[in-house]
């Protein structure tokens, strides 16, 4: 039987969460079936070591997204793959226009937001006008797929809601090795923070917030590099926030998680958050902020953790407060996690639209 190639298009492997996603997928899609590529628009990232060997690396060498687009579509002409599948928004966005120069090729487009909140350039929204042109769109969550089918008019018959895996095996793998950071003070409550520091992650809240517990002893360790970090840098000095450390990014974050007390997410709007997946695949409670974006679908409330609402800084850190004065089960969270995202069970859907695509 001939196996189905499968171009994967990324700008780079990162480490983000499209990144991670599409790195999963394209390590574990059954071979005796599939046959994966991935196409970057710049060859680096942390991700590339974890990429199997026998996954084809592209290299077009771009450094923007918008001179990107005649290379990639100059490898679809010369490989034909039998499936494009695009993980990245903005690249979605501008290959939706070209999809009917490739009749024989199926494309899919993985969204990785809820664009209406994310996507603000309107040169950008245009091509969302062309969306419908793609066989099939995966939502990572109820959120992104109501926002595409009412603000879009995405056909509902285009759009499949396929939740994000978690890699259990690769987690406990980096938990093995993993000690209780020398920051983690003893006699105090650590809890952690992980995501790039920009806007949309709402770290600035999250500061807010602290300064109201300055005289607990609670630390709070935020993981994670971008470009808002000499603002929020400055923001902890006016503040006096002595109790809150930035560690940059980890290589192994997981060792962060598995021994706070509390994870946060402070986010103003997701995709679906693998950061919040993966805090529950280490066993450790999470409070979300209620923003759009699978947070719902993924809090189990009183079981891996709780929503609130941290535009009131008064209210969440008394959340805070109430969170750490209790004890939870960590099998309970990781099982919460483990029962509805365990990575064979979303990778099973993966193959199933790949191949029914195949079969129409």
């Amino acid at each position: 039987m001939k196996k189905i190639s499968v171009m994967f298009i990324l700008p780079d492997l990162e480490t983000g969460g499209a990144e991670r996603i599409i790195t999963t997928i394209a390590n574990h899609l059954s071979r005796d079936r599939f046959e994966p590529k991935i196409l970057l628009l710049r060859k680096r990232g942390g991700y590339l070591s974890l990429l199997k060997k026998d996954v084809e690396i592209i290299d077009i060498n771009t450094e923007r997204i918008r001179h990107s687009l005649k290379p990639i579509l100059s490898e679809i002409y010369r490989r034909k793959p039998d499936i494009v599948f695009s993980g990245y928004g903005e690249v979605n966005a501008y290959l939706s226009l070209f999809i009917k120069l490739f009749p024989r090729t199926k494309f899919i487009a993985r969204e990785t937001n809820v664009v209406t909140q994310h996507v603000t350039r309107k040169e950008i929204k245009f091509f969302y006008n062309f969306y419908n042109n793609y066989q099939r769109i995966i939502a990572q969550s109820d959120d992104m797929l109501k926002d595409l089918t009412k603000n879009f008019n995405i056909k509902s018959d285009k759009i499949i809601k396929i939740n994000n895996p978690v890699d259990f095996e690769f987690i406990d793998h980096k938990l093995l090795t993993s000690k209780k950071p020398e920051s983690f003070k003893y006699n105090y409550k650590n809890v952690v923070a992980i995501g790039n520091l920009s806007s949309r992650k709402g770290f600035d809240n999250l500061l807010k917030v602290f300064s109201r517990l300055k005289n607990e002893n609670i630390l709070l360790h935020i993981l994670g590099d971008g470009q808002d970090r000499e603002i929020l840098h400055q923001m902890k000095e006016f503040l006096g926030l002595k109790n809150v450390f930035f560690h940059g990014r980890q290589d192994n974050p997981y060792e962060f998680l598995k021994y706070a007390d509390l994870f946060i997410l402070s986010s103003r709007y997701e995709g679906f958050p693998n950061v919040l997946l993966e805090a529950g695949a280490c066993g450790t409670y999470s409070l979300a902020n209620n923003c759009p974006g699978g947070i719902n679908e993924i809090i189990q409330s009183r079981v891996n953790g709780e929503v609130s609402d941290i535009e009131n800084h008064e209210d969440f850190s008394q959340h805070i407060m109430r969170i750490l004065h209790q004890s939870y089960d960590k099998d309970a969270i990781k099982n919460s996690i483990r029962s509805r995202f365990a990575k064979d069970i979303i990778l099973d859907k993966y193959e199933k639209v790949l191949l029914d695509l195949m079969n129409k």
